[in-house]
């Protein structure tokens, strides 16, 4: 997937077949804005609860694009020290990117894209 907002684009490689990643990649493509949370994360609100049936949980990683269920959000951690394995984090794919192009999510609407 890539996730581009202004001159900068995020590409996320597809970790994991379940039910939660069929069903937010059946939305592209998308347009949601990020921000930071908690100095942790950007995240951003899908328009809808993502089917998390039979989808395992995660302990996050930096680099790691998550589903957070009971907020309905994605979330790209880049400080995910200290958080411990969680149902409620769902593993939708791994991404490599500078703190600078993870602020350039926060600046303007990002288009989440199918990539080849």
């Amino acid at each position: 997937m890539r996730f581009s907002a202004g001159d900068t684009s995020v590409d996320v490689v597809i970790g994991a077949d379940n039910a939660t990643t069929r069903d937010f990649l059946s939305m592209l493509p998308l347009t949601l804005p990020f921000e930071e949370f908690n100095g942790r994360e950007k995240v951003g609100y899908l328009p809808r609860k993502l089917n998390t049936t039979g989808s395992p949980g995660s302990d996050p990683e930096d680099g790691d694009l998550v589903y957070f269920v009971p907020w309905g959000n994605l979330g790209f951690y880049y400080n995910a020290a200290g958080i411990g394995h969680d149902d409620q984090v769902i593993h939708i794919g791994t991404y490599q990117a500078t703190a600078e192009q993870l602020r350039q999510l926060e600046r303007d609407d990002v288009t989440i894209t199918l990539a080849r």
